[in-house]
């Protein structure tokens, strides 16, 4: 990731993986590995993040590299690749209070980030993308809105 984002320090890195480990102890996809070789995909060096998506049993591959996980692709897995901010509308769709929950107490770290995640059925990537979406000119700028809106309408505290 650093090499595409020279601006991101490597303890920050670190220490956000630490806290989406920590929000989501179950997150982690192991036993992976023997997929790889036989996956095609635009980008080869994207093959173990499918492998990693098959492994676990995902629904979707969520990235803000769309082109590189095509449809019909995914579909052979029974998966679909989805934009981060897609992911997380749907997400607010389906569990409005844990998403804006998370979303005050700033994401990846809090206890509201588990509730969120237990309560979409989406382990680690609310938890993370939820954080993601307070901050500003990240690439989610719907659900940035709808963060921005809905708060007002909705109660303090998570299904």
């Amino acid at each position: 990731m650093q090499a595409d984002r020279p601006d991101l320090r490597s303890e920050a890195l670190e220490r956000t993986r630490e806290l989406m480990n920590r929000a989501v102890p179950d997150c982690l996809v192991a036993g992976y590995e023997h997929l790889i070789e036989g996956l095609d995909l635009p980008d080869p060096d994207d093959r173990h993040v499918l492998a990693a998506a098959i492994r676990a049993h995902a629904q979707a591959v969520v990235t803000f590299n769309l082109k590189d996980f095509p449809d019909h692709v995914l579909a052979r897995y029974d998966m679909e690749p989805k934009h981060p901010d897609e992911f997380v509308l749907d997400s607010i769709d389906l569990a409005p209070g844990a998403i804006v929950q998370c979303n005050r107490a700033g994401g990846g770290a809090s206890p509201s980030a588990s509730v969120a995640a237990r309560a979409t059925g989406h382990p680690v990537a609310v938890a993370a993308l939820a954080a993601i979406a307070r901050l500003t000119g990240v690439g989610l700028p719907s659900a940035r809105r709808c963060l921005r809106v809905r708060p007002a309408a909705l109660p303090d505290e998570a299904p």
